[in-house]
């Protein structure tokens, strides 16, 4: 019945379904776990009328063209420029920290020669990763890389990863750098928007072709058998011949061979409130105070008109597959003895040419909405 089945109906899964079916005019069968299509990007309203991203706020931003026009197929968009205030010594500073933090904690004299000094040292627009800076050793740059280290990126990393910065990959540290600008974005892209009627509406589009069936609330283990030798598979205990795309983790997929990948998982804590407004920006971050990372009041995110608001609180978490309170995995875990592991698990998947790995849990890596939707389009290029 099916050329192709797909497991995970996130923007992995879901662009990819889509190409095959309206490009190769091929079956999809499309798998998730969940009750909803969406993975992490999925949006619902709330009790309170309230449209809210179950799984925390997710900005799409992007300087790719090619992305931004193929998911314009199935949304209108609606101009957003995200901006992050952090609660540092009892009052909000815009983040990622830029000149304009630093009037704002400084005495003027101090701050004119600190804002002399980085756009000397760098020049001005120029983004500095925080374990970069602290390797300047000039004394006021160096004063100023210890504030920022301390008060603003070492405690909310270590909350957000459970581990010092310097403990996890660059590649991870170097994603919120100092900015010596006065632009308080959080995002510098191009596109910088919001789906009109929300992200599940794009999902709702991209999985509505005749060709794609989709079947939720359904572990892909009950209803395939997959021979971890030979990689034949077989979909209700008949052959099934086609081309398998796996987008859950990588690890749990080959039964933990090489050991477990470790993830990091989050808590969300939602409340609504019987006012318009909660906090002066979309979301404030709390690198410091309370054990939560960040609050996020989704109005002023989508630009919905009510009389209540919704706000969500975030609580990182070490992921747990046994514990259902604890047993989503968000964020691959990137250290240098993670990353190894995960290798062997790659080169092990490349033996097997019917089955395909792509997204953040099977690749185990860090990906942007825009990032995922490029991978995937290029992916069915290359491949299919």
């Amino acid at each position: 019945m099916f050329d192709y089945i797909i497991v995970g109906a996130g923007f992995a899964g879901s662009v990819i379904a889509e190409r095959i079916a309206s490009q190769l005019n091929k079956k999809v069968l499309v798998i998730d776990k969940r009750d909803h299509i969406g993975g992490n990007c999925y949006d619902h309203f709330d009790k309170n009328g309230i449209l809210i991203h179950r799984y925390g706020p997710h900005l799409f931003h992007t300087d790719n063209k090619r992305v931004f026009e193929y998911l314009s197929q199935f949304t209108g968009w609606l101009n957003y420029h995200h901006k992050v205030l952090a609660f540092v010594d009892g009052q909000n500073i815009p983040v990622p920290f830029n000149l304009n933090s630093i009037r704002l904690l400084f005495p003027d004299k101090q701050a004119s020669l600190l804002e002399e000094k980085l756009i000397a040292k760098f020049g001005y627009g120029k983004k500095v990763p925080i374990l970069e800076l602290r390797k300047e050793e000039d004394r006021d740059l160096k004063f100023l890389s210890d504030f920022i280290y301390e008060k603003v990126f070492a405690s909310y990393t270590s909350k957000q990863w459970g581990c010092k910065p310097e403990d996890i990959s660059p590649s991870v540290t170097a994603r919120v750098p100092v900015h010596i600008s006065r632009d308080d974005r959080y995002f510098q892209d191009r596109y910088q928007v919001i789906p009109e009627q929300g992200y599940t509406k794009i999902f709702e589009g991209l999985l509505a072709h005749n060709n794609i069936s989709l079947l939720l609330k359904t572990n892909y283990k009950e209803i395939m058998k997959i021979n971890p030798e030979s990689g034949k598979i077989k979909l209700l205990n008949s052959p099934f011949n086609g081309q398998l795309i796996f987008t859950g983790m990588i690890d749990e997929f080959f039964d933990f061979r090489f050991g477990q990948l470790p993830y990091r998982s989050l808590q969300f804590s939602l409340t609504n409130f019987a006012k318009k407004s909660y906090q002066p920006a979309t979301t404030v971050n709390y690198p410091n105070d309370y054990d939560f990372t960040r609050i996020t009041e989704f109005k002023k995110l989508t630009g919905q008109e009510s009389d209540t608001t919704t706000i969500v609180k975030e609580f990182p978490q070490d992921y747990d597959p046994n514990d259902p309170q604890k047993n989503v995995p968000y964020y691959p875990f990137f250290k240098h003895e993670n990353i190894e592991k995960y290798e062997q698990y790659k080169l092990h998947s490349l033996q097997f040419k019917n089955i395909s790995f792509v997204g953040r849990l099977a690749e185990f890596r860090y990906y942007d909405m825009d990032d995922i939707v490029e991978r995937a389009l290029k992916l069915f290029q290359s491949d299919f």
